[in-house]
Order: C-alpha cells, then structure tokens, then sequence
C-alpha cells in the first residue's frame, strides 16, 4: 500500500473542497485534493469516462476548454447520467444511496462537484437565519461571513442575471402580489446584497453575463463562439443566453477552461488553488476511511485517510498534520461513521433541503403579446434560474427555465399526492395538482413555450430525526451505504404551502389562465446542516471529538440559512475554515 505525505488532506473537491484548497495554498501549505469522480476538461484525462489516464495534476496548463467542449455535449439524458453521482467509467451504473419513500437525492460527482450541475446561483444567506433563528453558535455572526462573500462573489464574478421574458413577466407578477399573503407587506425590488426584507430581484449569479453587443431579439449571424476559437463568425464572450446550466454548460464554445461563463467551482476557484503552486488534485479517489491516533490520551487525533483508486480497485494512503472533510452533507456524516470516529448524536443529524416544490404558470398567446411583446414566454431562453422573490422567515421563490424534458420532470413527474384526478382542488388557488401522464400531460406540455415554471424553495429547519445514517447490512465498494431520511415538520409543510401560494398569486397576476402546483416529493438538492456548527464541529468548523480533523462544506451550515441557495454561503464558510486550520496549526 503506497502512503502519501502532505500538510493537509482534503476530501472532496465539488463546491466548497476547492475553496478550502485554494486557501490552505495561500497560506503556503502542501495540499491534496482527493476527488471520487473525474475531471472534466484536464489533458490528464483526455477520457475521462473510458480510461483512467494520469494520476494527479498541479498545473493550470493541464485545463483545456477544448477538451471541456468536447466532454460536456449538454444533451439531457447523456449529461445527466454522466454528472451525477458515480464513478468516472458511468456505465457502471450510479452510487447507491437509500432514500425511504418517493424522495431522492441529486448530487453530481467529480472536480466541480454538483457545481456542475447547479445554475450559478449564488445569493446570500438570509442573515436573519444565522443571527435570529437558534440554531447557529452564540459566538458566531452573519458578519463573520461578509468579508468571505465579497472575497467569493469578486473571484466568481457575481453579477445579476439578465432579464429574458420569463423574468420580465415574473417581476410584472411579483410587484402585485397580495400583501395578505405576505403579512401584511408589500412587495419591493431589492437593491442589495444582504436581504432583510420581502422582496424580488434578479439573481445574483456566478455566470459572467452575455456579451453586451448581442441581444437575443435582434438578428444574429454569427455561431456564437469564444474569439479563441478559429472557426468563430462574429464571436462572442459571457453566457450565449442558452440555459444548459443543468447540463453543465461549457459555453462559449471554443472558450479557454478559465473563460467559460458559469463558474463553477472547477472553472472559478480550482485554477486558483492551483495557481498557488502548492494544490494537487487527484480525482478518482474515493476516500473510505480517516486515519486518527488514539495514543495521545486526550482526543484521537486525525493523521491521514485512506481512499480507493475507482479504476483499479487499489488501495492507499495519506498522511496530514489535518484533515479536511468536504465530500458533501451525505458522504461526509457517511466517512465519519464508517471510520468509526467517536460518537456524537448529531453527527449525520440535523438534515436540511429546502423542501421544495413546483408551480407552473400558462398564458395565452394573447395575454403574452401584451406583456411581454411576443406570443411566448420561452422557458429555454436566458439563464436557467435568473429571478428571485426572497422571504425571509418563509424561504424563497425562483424562476426555472430548462428544456421540455427538465421541466417535464420537475413539473409533472412526480407528485406527494398522486396523479391529478385524485386531487379536489376546489379549494385551492391553482387550477390542478399532482403527477400528469398521457393525454394530459401532452396536452400541458404542447403549451412548453408559454409556461413559466416556479421553483419554491423552503426555510425548512433542522430536526435531529431527519439526515444520515449508514444502512445495516447493505454495502458497496466504500462500505455501509448513506439512508437518508427527511419528514417535514408541521412548520415545514407550512411555510412551503405559503409559498405556492405567493407563487400562484404572482403567475395569476401576470396572467396566467392556469396554474398547476407538483406537490413535489422531498428532493435532496440542496442538503445542509448535518455536521452542524455548534453541534459536531465548533467555530473554527474543527470537530468537538477529534482533532485537526475539520468540516468544509455545506453540513457545517447549522441551518439551511433561510432558503436562498446555499452554494455562496457554503464556499464562504469554506474559505473562512480554510483560514482557521492555518491560523490554528501552521
């Protein structure tokens, strides 16, 4: 078994590892990044998918947005099977998680992580939801994480989303919306970052924009690629105003790796760490076991992991003066549990997802002329989840644009409460709800160009019944498997059946004729709080149990921050912990 030796060791290189890396490197320390799936767009590995090629990289020149366009062709079904979570050789079929019941979990696996698969969004918390609800340390503040923001959002290129139709006949909507619905408040267009009041906007996304000299209702001839690119007419630079986000977007085509427009992780801060001159990332390497010393007397203290080559089964070592855990809110709690590290109730506890839900809105073509000068809303054109409707205390609404398949799955796949003929709505403010199928479902799909789909997206609350356990007697490769368990609470449901109804109230309002409500089954898509901060690990995000052994990733947030997206808040984090570890051992 070979063993490796570096200052730090870091599990985990989707959205926050890179973050936490690329600070460890400013400090000057000697950091490895060990990833369990592949990297995309890196002359190491030409094919990533078929052969295992090299074995580590630490150098920007080894990134190729050649290679990027070549891997990521963003059809659906191809890209989605690809992402998500498993091995490099996908056709080994995905790793296996256990989710009692209809929910599911979407994570992506690879440098990027579900970075890949994310819209950019990159809001704030909510900082009521740090420094008023109870959940988050005394000692810790939302004003902790300011200077970490602003550092991320000038890395990433934080900037609004342009406005595309769907989010122009959005705000027609939420600028009317019921203040009964609101609690007694009115609606205002939020100017600003830190958001306190009820409001809409649009999102802050880490996508660089569209290229200013090129509007989507004018005439263009050219083929909307990078000026890198020799084959280019008339090129282009920023996001083409095509929503592949989902599909992990490498456009521009014909961009170098860096200049890509959606910055992910892997785009946005990987090149950074390695910049440094002192991060090597090795992908390919799922890590099974943290290595501690029990010889101390006090607390064990973490010297290593251990991981296991995905391509020729081979295991081996790492040895760390610290460890950084940032393989996610399920596989982190999975690795600590499966190591046998000591017991703490909480670990794997705690767990939040948003729970979400969606709400699909109709016009027709007529009532489209009229707001927004053309007879269809086209969910395809723009960023992916461009507009924003922020609640704080309740959570938050946003618009999705995706292509038919996407919002067909989204909007009409799945249903808490059955098919449509099952449910009276008579009640209700929206027209239909459930899973659609046959005649129906076509008939609602055929109108795709005039619908506007609204994701809701809960402050739902940690409860220490819900999250990650390991699964008696089922196994893989890397051990026991992750169950993940989630049952909303009353307040929960609560929240979210508020929040369909602003959403139903806002489609109405800009005219829509129909609305349809999912009732979506938990999702886990954006999943927090199961290492919480102040229950698991302390401010430094160090683990109460262990020594030098730290968090650096979304379960290290003690909440689900109010509902606004969490990728910004958790790479925040990241970078602040990556901080502590070198103020506090190097």
């Amino acid at each position: 078994m070979r063993t490796h030796e570096y200052d730090v060791v870091v599990v985990g290189a989707g959205g926050d590892g890179p973050v936490a890396a690329w600070k460890l490197g400013q400090a000057g320390l000697d950091v490895l990044v060990l990833e369990a799936g592949p990297f995309y767009g890196n002359e190491q590995w030409p094919k990533p998918n078929e052969k295992p090629g090299g074995e580590t990289t630490d150098s920007v020149e080894d990134l190729s947005g050649e290679l990027l366009d070549e891997q990521f062709t963003t059809r659906e079904l191809e890209m989605v099977l690809k992402l998500l979570w498993g091995p490099a050789e996908h056709d080994r079929g995905l790793w296996f998680r256990k989710f009692p019941g209809s929910g599911a979990t979407l994570q992506a696996a690879g440098v990027g992580g579900t970075t890949l698969v994310y819209t950019g969004n990159h809001p704030r918390a909510y900082p009521a939801a740090i420094d008023e609800q109870p959940h988050w340390p005394d000692s810790f503040a939302y004003e902790d994480l300011v200077p970490y923001y602003r550092e991320l959002e000038d890395l990433l290129e934080v900037q609004p989303a342009p406005v595309s139709a769907k989010e122009e006949l959005f705000f027609r909507g939420a600028e009317d919306v019921d203040p009964d619905l609101l609690g007694g408040e009115s609606a205002t267009l939020i100017d600003g970052l830190n958001v306190d009041e009820v409001g809409y906007r649009p999102q802050p996304n880490a996508i660089r924009g569209p290229d200013p000299d090129i509007h989507v209702d004018e005439d263009y001839d050219g083929n909307f690629r990078h000026p890198a690119d020799p084959d280019a007419v008339d090129p282009v630079e920023g996001h083409t105003m095509v929503t592949t986000e989902i599909a992990g977007n490498p456009h521009p085509r014909g961009a170098p790796y860096e200049e890509k427009a959606k910055r992910t992780s892997a785009v946005g801060v990987v090149p950074a760490a390695l910049e440094t001159g002192n991060v090597t990332v090795r992908p390919n390497a799922f890590v099974t076991d943290v290595l501690v010393d029990r010889s101390l007397g006090g607390d064990p203290e973490a010297t290593g992991v251990e991981f296991r080559d995905t391509w020729s089964g081979d295991t081996e070592r790492v040895s760390a003066d610290a460890v950084v855990l940032a393989a996610g809110a399920i596989e982190t709690p999975r690795l600590w549990l499966n190591s046998g590290l000591p017991a703490n109730e909480w670990v794997g506890k705690g767990m939040t997802i948003h729970f979400g839900d969606n709400v699909m809105g109709f016009w027709e073509d007529e009532a489209l002329e009229e707001r927004v000068g053309k007879p269809a809303v086209d969910p395809h054109e723009g960023q992916t989840i461009a507009a924003r409707f922020d609640y704080p205390g309740v959570g938050m609404l946003q618009t999705t644009g995706s292509y038919p398949g996407i919002a067909a799955i989204l909007g009409f796949g799945a249903s808490a409460s059955g098919f449509t003929f099952s449910n009276d709505v008579s009640d209700a403010p929206w027209d239909t709800q459930g899973r659609l199928a046959g005649t129906e479902l076509k008939r609602f799909l055929s109108r795709y160009r005039q619908a506007l789909p609204i994701l809701v997206v809960t402050d739902d609350r940690p409860h220490q019944r819900n999250g990650v356990s390991v699964a008696p007697g089922v196994t893989d490769e890397h051990g026991p498997i992750p169950q993940v368990n989630y049952v909303p609470s009353e307040g929960d449901v609560r929240r979210r059946d508020r929040l369909a109804e602003i959403a139903t109230d806002v489609l109405r309002k800009a005219g829509a004729d129909h609305v349809h409500r999912s009732d979506s089954p938990p999702t886990a898509l954006h999943i927090h709080s199961t290492m919480a901060m102040g229950k698991v690990v302390d401010t430094a995000c160090e683990a109460y149990e262990v020594d030098r052994l730290f968090v650096a990733d979304h379960s290290a947030l003690a909440n689900g921050i109010g509902g606004p997206n969490p990728t910004n808040t958790g790479q925040a984090l990241a970078a602040r912990t990556g901080e502590k570890i070198a103020e506090r051992y190097f």
